[in-house]
């Protein structure tokens, strides 16, 4: 997470908002030491967000992917590898 100064935070302050609004949270320090952390009004609150499934439609594994070399680990736990 991006950490700004609070100078830095005055000066661009439209711009870290929009990135916030578009789910890029920002903490402000003063002095180095974190004050605030800046996030969107609808963001979901840390450990709730939703993990299972996020890569549906990304990611494809072949049919066979439950037994693919099934035969050479056999063959490993057979003495034969």
């Amino acid at each position: 997470m991006r950490t700004v100064n609070m100078h830095e935070a005055k000066t661009h302050l439209s711009r870290f908002v929009e990135a916030a609004a578009k789910g890029e949270p920002f903490v402000i320090a003063r002095a180095g030491k974190p004050v605030v952390k800046v996030v969107a009004v609808d963001a979901p609150d840390p450990g709730t967000a939703r993990r299972t499934g996020f890569l549906t439609g990304k990611v494809a594994a072949p049919e066979d992917f439950d037994r693919m070399g099934a035969a050479e680990i056999g063959a490993m736990f057979e003495g034969g590898g």
